[in-house]
């Protein structure tokens, strides 16, 4: 286990593309002066237990935007956050209760561009010790934790589609038991397994 953080470390530090929620559609037309709000998603590994685990988020279904999805805890950029880094630390204490000084911060991912016109970073962390987790009941309806082999396996993700406004729209999935990883949190894990996979 005391060399997760390192090898994650490495990972994150190899250059590489960013993503986006159009990586599967090209023929999408973007707006060319879309203007993009920037936000943290943190991807805290325990390695608490034998083998490492990915902590994830189940979105209340009373949401407007994603409801259900599984998702990272996460949120956009505050006036009052440092930056993304902060952003995502913060929303994770919101959401499922994380102590901020808790995950061990190791890297980032390039930024995700989402079709909500988001620029999403993902906040790569490890997590040492356990937490009492206190779900926000309005926007998280389960937390839970898949192996991180599972989606560090790039076999796992599939692309599927589906018509949305219109058109059709492909994406990842990495399904684990009734979760269905899928949209943009799959493909930024697709990212992640790429980079580990090296």
């Amino acid at each position: 286990m005391s060399d997760w953080a390192d090898r994650l470390s490495a990972a994150l530090n190899r250059p590489g593309p960013g993503s986006s929620d159009f990586d599967l559609n090209p023929e999408a037309v973007l707006p060319p002066n879309r203007k993009l709000r920037p936000a943290g998603v943190l991807v805290p590994i325990s390695l608490v237990e034998e083998e490492p685990r990915l902590i994830l988020t189940k979105r209340s279904s009373a949401l407007k935007h994603h409801p259900g999805q599984i998702a990272f805890p996460g949120g956009k950029q505050d006036e009052g956050d440092a930056n993304v880094t902060e952003a995502a630390l913060r929303e994770a204490y919101e959401e499922i209760g994380l102590p901020r000084d808790l995950p061990e911060v190791v890297g980032l991912l390039p930024a995700h561009e989402t079709v909500t016109s988001f620029m999403v970073t993902p906040v790569v962390a490890v997590l040492r010790e356990n937490f009492s987790v206190m779900p926000e009941p309005g926007e998280v309806e389960e937390v839970f934790s898949v192996p991180l082999a599972h989606v560090l396996d790039p076999d796992r993700y599939s692309v599927q589609s589906r018509r949305w406004r219109g058109q059709r729209r492909y994406y990842y999935t990495a399904p684990f038991g009734p979760y269905y990883i899928w949209g943009a949190t799959a493909r930024m894990l697709r990212g992640l397994a790429a980079r580990m996979t090296e």
